[in-house]
């Protein structure tokens, strides 16, 4: 353990500048909340005043319409796109590790999607009110590791289906996102290739994936009481408590 500890404190020592530019940049990337500006820019209405509340694409395709939420949707996962790239690009440019290139790619990719999320969440320019990250969590989880994006969306699709309920297919997959992110790069690519930095990789890429997952499933906290107590609308209905 004290070899990982050790290894984290190198990288993060030898990329501060890109750690700290990466992570200021994909903040400020993900504060841009597509939901209060094509709800505003299509129907003159802050999302957050209307339906759920919620600063995200099934509100704004409640509230607002069909074409300011597909617009939302593509905002929210463009972003991520771009906070990413531009990580990559400082971490490939500003950084100097012994780690492979790739394996730094890996590590900005994480950074960028992990604060771009929590400026999803938590956006400086809309008074810190934001959605519940689910787009931004899946975008990232796409760019990261296809395996990974396609066992997420698979129980996200199930538990739809079966439930009707997009804010419990969320959790599930919120859920279901840590130990997806354990089993493949532990089982198939640690085991595959047992050295340290491998190993340490499974450590970071589980505990990011383990902390975006239990963000995702706090905010949707009022979603799951309405769904113990039977009261958490379906697929169909004029509100969802998601978005």
């Amino acid at each position: 353990m004290a070899g990982f500890f050790t290894q984290i404190g190198t990288f993060l020592g030898q990329n501060i500048w890109a750690v700290i530019l990466t992570a200021a940049i994909a903040y400020l990337l993900g504060s841009i909340s597509s939901a209060v500006i094509f709800s505003r820019l299509f129907t003159g209405k802050d999302v957050r005043t209307q339906g759920s509340g919620n600063a995200g694409m099934t509100n704004v395709l409640r509230s607002s319409g069909k074409l300011p939420g597909i617009l939302t949707a593509v905002g929210d996962v463009a972003k991520v796109a771009v906070a990413i790239l531009i990580g990559r690009l400082l971490f490939e440019h500003l950084g100097a590790s012994e780690l492979a290139l790739e394996t730094r790619m890996l590590y900005a990719t994480y950074l960028a999607g992990f604060f771009c999320t929590i400026g999803h969440l938590f956006p400086c320019y809309f008074g810190f009110k934001g959605g519940k990250g689910v787009l931004t969590t899946a975008g990232m989880i796409l760019f990261v590791d296809w395996r990974i994006f396609l066992i997420v969306v698979a129980v996200f699709v199930v538990v739809l289906a079966l439930s009707k309920m997009v804010s419990l297919a969320s959790v599930s997959a919120a859920v279901a996102y840590p130990l997806a992110t354990f089993s493949i790069t532990y089982f198939l690519d640690y085991l595959s290739a047992p050295i340290r930095s491998q190993f340490t990789m499974v450590i970071v890429t589980t505990v990011v994936a383990l902390v975006m997952g239990v963000i995702v499933t706090v905010k949707h906290r009022t979603n799951l009481v309405r769904i113990f107590r039977g009261e958490e609308k379906r697929i169909g209905a004029k509100k969802e408590g998601n978005g």
